[in-house]
């Protein structure tokens, strides 16, 4: 199943869960819709680990940002949801965000109301958050640049507190926040997210990580999220095996008998696209055969 940008939007709205898994590059964006999730969201988290071999802290810029993701939608025909963390600045800031990451092709953002430079709640102790006033200004800036209704704004609160949570959710909402999302320390069962999902009045956007990857079930996750996403699977995955890898071939200096498969060449030539261009070549090329 493949979605327009507007069947996206519309099952995403209506609560028929849209699952997808995070991309950190435009490789692990095309394994993913090889897979065939019908969206892939772009992780923070596995973007600055990818590119700057750094922690998620809103160290790359907004431009940086950018370019991996312009990359990732250009590699897939599914749906990209953007991670765009803070949106880089005040309201202003976010509206220039939404516009430019809009223009490349995503058909949803990500804004969290923590403060910039943001640190990300999975791996930090502590974050620091907007008050409410400012957190939900920024959002209906998100929502009023936006240039397509079918584009989804997404609230992400990060708000600890289950109280806070509500209000902060249900102010974004009222702001034009299409989807809100609550992060996984702010509760800890089932029942707690179905009270939250109750009170803002809309789908949920689920990032499945800690307690809600390990003790939800599919068909909990389907009665609360419009969105539900598994983040950080294809990065830790990668990391895993290439740890693994590279320290046997470190050690004995050669590729036999590996921990990990490897894809074959020809495997890999298809997820990239090898043939394609090789038939462009021999159609667009002077002096090739045809």
């Amino acid at each position: 199943m493949s979605f327009e940008p507007s069947q996206f939007a519309d099952s995403a709205r209506a609560g028929r869960t849209v699952w997808a898994a995070g991309a950190y590059d435009a490789l692990s964006a095309r394994l993913i819709e090889e897979a065939g999730f019908t969206a892939a969201m772009t992780t923070g988290f596995g973007i600055s680990a990818s590119h700057l071999g750094q922690p998620d802290m809103e160290l790359y810029t907004m431009s940086e940002n950018l370019t991996v993701v312009g990359k990732i939608v250009d590699a897939v025909s599914i749906p990209v949801i953007a991670d765009t963390d803070t949106g880089y600045g005040n309201a202003i800031n976010v509206m220039r965000t939404v516009r430019e990451f809009e223009r490349a092709g995503v058909a949803a953002m990500i804004f969290e109301d923590q403060e910039s430079p943001k640190r990300c709640p999975a791996a930090a102790n502590e974050v620091e958050i907007l008050t409410l006033e400012e957190g939900a200004a920024k959002i209906r800036a998100a929502a009023y640049a936006r240039n397509s209704a079918d584009t989804l704004i997404i609230a992400r609160t990060d708000a600890m507190d289950e109280a806070e949570a509500i209000d902060r959710g249900q102010a974004y909402v009222d702001a034009g926040a299409d989807l809100v999302q609550p992060i996984s320390k702010c509760f800890s069962d089932f029942d707690g997210l179905a009270r939250f999902r109750e009170a803002v009045g809309v789908p949920l956007s689920l990032q499945l990580l800690g307690w809600l990857e390990s003790d939800l079930e599919p068909g909990q996750v389907e009665q609360l999220a419009g969105l539900a996403v598994f983040p950080l699977v294809a990065l830790m995955t990668a990391s895993a095996a290439l740890r693994a890898n590279l320290k046997t071939l470190a050690e004995r200096h050669t590729s036999a008998q590996l921990p990990n498969g490897v894809t074959s060449m020809g495997e890999f030539k298809a997820i990239v696209g090898f043939e394609e261009l090789e038939a462009m070549q021999g159609r667009f090329l002077v002096g090739r055969d045809a």
